[in-house]
């Protein structure tokens, strides 16, 4: 997880960050593939680092807000 950590904030760009449940989830792009992270307030802990799923509902919160163009 911490090597995840440290080439997500040394390589990536950060896009922008949602509400999700009970999470405030990161999208960062990482050379040309999205990544998610999911940061956990009532632990203060990042539970997971994954690339994004393109057909997740979730896709949903990022459109509203950007244009994923490279998604398709």
């Amino acid at each position: 997880m911490q090597r995840k950590i440290q080439k997500l904030y040394e390589e990536g760009t950060f896009v922008v960050a949602i509400r999700y449940y009970a999470y405030k989830v990161n999208l960062y792009l990482l050379g040309q593939e999205y990544v998610e992270v999911f940061y956990n307030h009532k632990h203060d802990r990042i539970d997971k680092i994954d690339f994004l799923n393109h057909r997740h509902t979730r896709m949903k919160f990022y459109l509203d807000q950007i244009s994923l163009e490279k998604i398709a």
